[in-house]
């Protein structure tokens, strides 16, 4: 479960106008607009950040902030709590997932998606180090030598020359390093959570020796002023801290699993959370919270027949309950279906899952969590919908759309522009929304045809009764189109949802084994009292929009 929210929120429930506090990670042009008649508020708080990873303290004692689905590095004050954006979203550094400061005070960033190391100058120009590390993760400097790892099946560990001379390998064949440092004794160490343990080398080269294993998936190292490593376990949660002479540990603090990183400033301990979260880690097991975390996207949602509200963001997979978000599933949970971006209820505690390393997925959740895969193989799955009878995907890669069957998949429709959101009529009519051509179809005997266009980059769509509901993220609005009579009406405009005016993000690759390609996908869900929930994913929140005499149904 997420901490409580780290921004004062006013609703407004006729105008939609909602103020945040500073450094939010979206600001929008304009007030949301709503149709007569309609109403608007959130269920969760906009996102400060798009995910914490790497943690480094800066020159000026600033947390540096990598956030790899955002493509974006901030600076929080651990004091005021303000963050400054550093790296943009849409700039030249893509997906950073770990930062290091050289004596210059120049950062250097690991892009783990497009296998790259670049480094930002204090003026803020910036150059690409190296293009041929995959999966290039944890970096630190020690006395003006750049060491990087590759945190992939088969990584390697190296020294790069910063005038972007060939590295030279220490270790290699590694199965997922991560975060890492030099520590007192001068030797480099590391985490490799492909082997549960952390090891250390000389960074002149000789033998890795190995430090201590068992441990919770660590992935960072980091040391505190008495020479001690202290680790985050992504698996259990933990911050560890281990004498490395001895490999004796202890539990500084239990907190929710996703821990990614770690930095001191002084004497002060602070930790990431993929969620954005950043902790600090007092004394006798005591944290504060100086950053809340929030939803990295969101992506898809899905209501059950209770009524209860769920969210995919990828990393992690929420029920929403009485106004807190409740981790169901994540990368590193048992049972897990991976790195969700799709999603339909299906029953009590079932789920129909699409993820982003193209799998089509039954999920249970409950006690004993447990995902069956049904289906594989597929490019870059997005929507899915499903009634008693067909269970249909939209496969963007491939411009098709998909019925799942048992084993495999039947093509009930090819060459579409990007499909992503996929919906089911009354009837069983297949509704797709075609994001590339700015239209939405449906699927019959007949073969596609147009039920609306005119659109710009429709996302979800959903069908209740008669109506067509459509995120627009083109356009920043949810359109409502009567099916038999063809009658549009605009819902709501200036929505947080899609790119931020004037950032063109560049694509996000995955990042191998955990997920493929990342994308946007703005869903929207309905529940059975007519309350419509809509994916915020600019700002990282969720929706709800009502009309005030009931939708029609």
């Amino acid at each position: 479960m997420l901490g409580p929210a780290a921004h004062h929120i006013h609703d407004s429930r006729r105008d939609g106008r909602f103020t945040v506090t500073q450094g939010a990670r979206y600001s929008g042009t304009a007030p949301i607009g709503l149709a007569d008649g309609w109403e608007v508020r959130r269920l969760t708080p906009p996102s400060r950040l798009f995910g914490a990873n790497g943690l480094r303290t800066g020159p000026d004692d600033r947390v540096y902030v990598a956030q790899v689905a955002g493509s974006q590095i901030s600076a929080l004050d651990i004091g005021t709590g303000a963050l400054e954006t550093v790296s943009a979203k849409g700039g030249d550094i893509i997906a950073p997932d770990d930062l290091a400061f050289d004596a210059d005070g120049n950062l250097i960033a690991t892009e783990y998606m497009d296998a790259r190391v670049s480094v930002r100058a204090s003026d803020g120009s910036t150059r690409v180090l190296r293009d041929d590390l995959p999966g290039a993760n944890g970096i630190t400097v020690h006395n003006g030598r750049l060491f990087v790892n590759e945190c992939r099946i088969g990584g390697r560990l190296m020294e790069l020359p910063l005038d972007g001379g060939a590295p030279r390998v220490l270790h290699d064949n590694l199965p997922m390093p991560n975060a890492m440092e030099v520590g007192p004794d001068g030797l480099l160490y590391y985490p490799v959570m492909g082997t549960n343990d952390i090891w250390r080398i000389d960074p002149d080269g000789g033998v890795p020796e190995r430090v201590v294993g068992d441990l919770g998936t660590p992935d960072s190292v980091k040391f505190d002023p008495q020479g001690r490593i202290v680790s985050t376990q992504v698996r259990t949660g933990e911050v560890l801290r281990i004498d490395p002479r001895n490999g004796e540990r202890s539990v500084l603090a239990k907190l929710a699993p996703g821990l990614d990183n770690c930095t001191f400033v002084g004497n002060r301990l602070f930790v990431s959370n993929f969620s954005g979260e950043i902790t600090e880690i007092l004394d006798a097991g005591r944290t504060r919270t100086v950053l809340a975390g929030g939803l990295m996207w969101p992506l898809d949602l899905t209501v059950d027949h209770a009524g209860d509200l769920y969210v995919a963001d990828g990393t992690f997979f929420y029920g929403l309950r009485g106004g807190e978000l409740h981790t169901l599933a994540s990368l590193f949970s048992t049972g897990t279906p991976g790195y969700v971006r799709g999603v339909t209820a299906v029953g009590p505690d079932e789920f129909l899952c699409t993820t982003s390393s193209g799998q089509v997925c039954h999920y249970r959740t409950g006690p004993e969590p447990h995902t069956e895969l049904l289906a594989e193989g597929f490019d870059q799955l997005y929507g899915v919908a499903a009634n008693a009878h067909r269970t249909i995907v939209a496969e963007l890669g491939t411009g098709r759309v998909l019925s799942i069957r048992s084993g495999g998949a039947e093509v009930l429709a090819a060459g579409l522009d990007a499909p992503r959101g996929v919906a089911l009529g009354r009837d069983g009519t297949a509704f797709v929304a075609e994001s590339g051509a700015g239209r939405v179809v449906s699927i019959g005997d007949a073969g596609v045809t147009t039920v609306v266009d005119g659109l710009r980059t429709p996302h979800g769509i959903l069908v209740r009764g008669t109506q067509l509901l459509i995120v627009d993220v083109g356009l920043t609005a949810l359109l409502s189109v009567d099916l038999e009579t063809g009658t549009r009406r605009t819902v709501a405009t200036d929505l947080p949802v899609g790119a931020p005016p004037g950032v063109n993000p560049k694509p996000l690759r995955g990042t191998p084994p955990f997920s493929g390609p990342m994308g946007p996908f703005a869903g929207i869900a309905a529940g059975p009292d007519g309350t419509v929930y809509l994916s915020a994913d600019a700002e990282g929140s969720v929706l709800a929009l009502r009309y005030t005499e009931g939708l029609a149904q």
